[in-house]
């Protein structure tokens, strides 16, 4: 039976404390059983509220079996049905709360997965935003958003909107101008960002183009997962680099 209470060891026992793991004995134990999992995996799926193990005073994570447990039930949900994070998360949630989720069989329910996709959709439509809207939320004018966009910063939709994305894009953009970054200053950038897109869009391809809708929204878990891991290896080298210089 899976016990799904977050930080289940963390009573601060010394019992409890003996059968605390670091993240290299966890992957050890599920590796197993979900032979691809890596570190970063799991600090994504930390980072996603999926699991909440302890923190040492030095920082170091120490999971409990019911950490353990939480992650093998995500991995198996994941690689046997394809099931998104935020299904996942809410089937735990349903758990803990003593009920029983669920579970459909591989393959099963196309149309459930349809819908989710089209919900996703429907979310993507509704956050599109008019060109007033966005100046307005990044305290902005037609003159630098005709700029942002002559660098290819920001890119309106077909229809003339645009998606959330932009607001936070226009907003770091005019906070980056207050130290004198200007925005032909920030096309590398973009066209890193286009090449990590374009990395990332290579390994989701196959899933995006299956025929089983399932697989399909799995390529969305996947993207927002690939997603976040590069971020945060852009921001890593960019801290290294700094690191580096003022030595």
């Amino acid at each position: 039976m899976l016990h799904t209470t977050r930080g289940g060891a963390g009573n601060g026992t010394a019992a409890a404390g003996h059968r605390l793991m670091s993240i290299g004995t966890v992957l050890n134990a599920l590796r197993d059983e979900f032979p691809e999992v890596t570190i970063s995996k799991i600090r994504f799926l930390e980072s996603e509220g999926l699991i909440e193990p302890q923190r040492t005073p030095s920082g170091y994570r120490k999971f409990s079996p019911d950490d353990v447990e939480r992650l093998g039930y995500v991995l198996r949900m994941q690689r046997d049905h394809y099931l998104p994070l935020k299904v996942i998360r809410e089937q735990l949630d349903a758990m803990e709360r003593g009920e029983v989720p669920v579970v459909p069989a591989p393959g099963q329910s196309p149309e459930s997965a349809d819908s989710e996709l089209a919900e996703a959709d429907e979310e993507r439509t509704a956050a599109r935003l008019g060109r007033e809207t966005l100046l307005a939320a990044a305290e902005a004018d037609e003159g630098q958003l005709a700029e942002w966009e002559t660098y290819g910063l920001i890119t309106p939709l077909p229809d003339g909107s645009y998606d959330a994305d932009a607001v936070t894009v226009a907003a770091l953009v005019v906070e980056l101008g207050r130290f004198g970054i200007e925005p032909r200053h920030l096309r590398a950038m973009k066209a890193a960002a286009d090449r990590e897109a374009g990395l990332v869009d290579q390994v989701v391809a196959p899933l995006r183009r299956h025929r089983n809708p399932q697989t399909r929204t799995h390529a969305e878990a996947r993207t927002k997962e690939l997603a976040g891991l590069t971020g945060r290896l852009h921001a890593a080298l960019v801290h290294s680099a700094l690191g580096v210089r003022v030595r």
